[in-house]
């Protein structure tokens, strides 16, 4: 038998695997959100000035969003069992140190180490599904599973932050990450069994590391930025500058190195390509929505934290139900861009909904829908695309494939975040401006009204994204159907027009 399809053999533990690679992923996501709804609580315990508190979520996000390309190819270098293990050890030290903070400082610094070991995991758990299975159809159960979490654990974050917050203190939402992490570690440490031959043994390319992480280190902070001091700030447009000419050196960089850290070959493959951006594109969209809804439920509705948590349950059930149920059962029957056009498109009808939001809009009425068909629409979309960002990919690729999906996500949030936030508080101050009048007579009515006609105008920006990221899956990604056979194997045919599939790309010996 040949080595290549020894690779192709089925691991007999691999949906033991996946509970845990599932909790491991559960743990990242939720953290992306959960610190969210504890930040008050944390910056008054602290004294942490409103200046400073950003960092709270920057540090983080500097750390992640700049060192998971470094993170997926350590994976492929070093082992992905190894480095995901690794990650989930130094997340929870990491998440300990947090919850004992006694200073902004510890903070801080506990922060970006979680950022450091969840740049190492969060590609090491997505390429080990991708070289543990192999089936098309027990691919695609996979991945329905995998996608549902990575969809909808941002808004479980929302509500187990809220409990943890509102019933114990703020600190237990960095303590809840230890539990989940032991677990997720012993289990992998016992279970996991990675296909032996599909490591990239090459050197690592230094200059590609340094490059890329100040590049996206720079990206992301520049959006950060842009939320508190605007769009016309000299240390704004500079770190977009930075970014810029990083990035291209980079890819120039990338385009001539002997073992480069991002083989131009991933990224250029149209259909890989066609998911990073429509993914990406989406994610601004997604956590844009977080945020107001968020603000919208809490301050104009007056809801509590626990409450506002529970609020978001109709768009996990919807990503849930889109996730498995739908592009899980239909991934290995029609095309990837017949579910992710279409589901996107879904979820920009949601959006759409939530433009027609008011003070006392209905939640029964208006927001329960439209979250269901949000969250539909994404489940549909994310679990397709998940699969399809690493299918066909060389197996010695497969974590750095892996960080490119994270990388999508992280830039998307950063870009979602400040991009929908600064629009939203622009509209804010222009509805506030024109109504002065009523400002005079009650001035907390007025306030209320430009927070909400701020936030609708946010959310048609985010209509038209969703549309956007539609049209870049149909137009870019023509992958046909995968065969029922083992991926990679197989030499079908794609979709009715012929189109081949992505699983047809030779593994070439390296």
């Amino acid at each position: 038998m040949s080595k290549t399809a020894d690779l192709r053999l089925p691991d007999p533990s691999r949906w033991k695997a996946l509970a845990f690679i599932a909790l491991a992923q559960l743990m990242v996501v939720l953290d992306a959100t959960i610190v969210n709804i504890a930040l008050p609580h944390a910056q008054t315990a602290l004294g942490i000035s409103d200046a400073n508190k950003q960092w709270v979520i920057t540090a983080y996000a500097l750390a992640f969003g700049g060192l998971l390309l470094f993170g997926g190819r350590i994976a492929d270098l070093w082992g992905r069992k190894r480095t995901f293990v690794v990650g989930l050890i130094g997340f929870a030290l990491a998440s300990a140190l947090g919850g004992a903070a006694q200073n902004q400082g510890m903070l801080f610094g506990s922060r970006a180490l979680q950022g450091v070991f969840g740049a190492l995991l969060a590609p090491a758990a997505l390429s080990l599904l991708a070289v543990m299975f192999t089936d098309a159809k027990e691919r695609a159960k996979a991945f329905g599973i995998y996608g549902a979490i990575a969809g909808g654990g941002g808004a479980v974050g929302l509500i187990l932050g809220g409990f943890l917050t509102q019933t114990l203190n703020w600190r237990w939402t960095f303590f809840v990450n230890i539990p989940f992490a032991i677990i997720a570690a012993a289990g992998a440490y016992f279970v996991i069994r990675e296909p032996a031959g599909s490591r990239n043994r090459a050197s690592l390319d230094i200059p590609g590391v340094v490059l890329s992480a100040l590049g996206l280190v720079s990206l992301v902070y520049g959006f950060t930025r842009a939320e508190s001091a605007g769009w016309s700030d000299g240390l704004t447009i500079g770190m977009f500058v930075a970014s810029a000419v990083l990035l291209l050196s980079f890819a120039l960089t990338e385009s001539r190195v002997k073992s480069p850290l991002l083989p131009l070959r991933v990224v250029l493959d149209r259909n890989r390509g066609g998911v990073y951006l429509s993914l990406g594109l989406a994610v601004i969209a997604m956590f844009g929505l977080f945020l107001f809804l968020t603000y919208y439920l809490q301050v104009v509705r007056g809801y509590s934290p626990i409450r506002t948590g529970f609020a978001f349950l109709p768009m996990i059930a919807g990503m849930i139900t889109g996730s498995t149920q739908i592009g899980a059962r239909l991934m290995t029957r029609v095309p990837a861009r017949k579910l992710m056009g279409p589901g996107f498109l879904v979820a920009a009808l949601g959006m759409l909904l939530l433009t027609q939001l008011e003070i006392g809009s209905s939640y029964v009425g208006l927001i329960l829908p439209a979250q269901l068909l949000l969250g539909l629409g994404m489940g549909t979309a994310f679990m397709p695309a998940m699969s399809l960002a690493t299918h066909g990919v060389e197996p010695r690729d497969s974590g750095v494939a892996s960080a490119m999906v994270n990388t999508s996500q992280q830039v998307g949030g950063a870009i979602g975040t400040a991009l929908l936030n600064t629009i939203a508080a622009s509209a804010a101050t222009a509805y506030a401006t024109s109504h002065a009048a009523l400002g005079a007579k009650n001035p907390e009515l007025l306030k209320l009204q430009s927070m909400v006609h701020g936030f609708t105008g946010a959310i048609w920006w985010a209509v038209g994204i969703l549309v956007v990221a539609s049209a870049i899956a149909v137009t870019f990604i023509n992958a046909g159907r995968p065969s029922a056979g083992p991926a990679g194997a197989g030499s079908g045919r794609g979709d009715a027009e012929g189109v081949e599939d992505e699983f047809k790309i030779p593994v070439v010996a390296h």
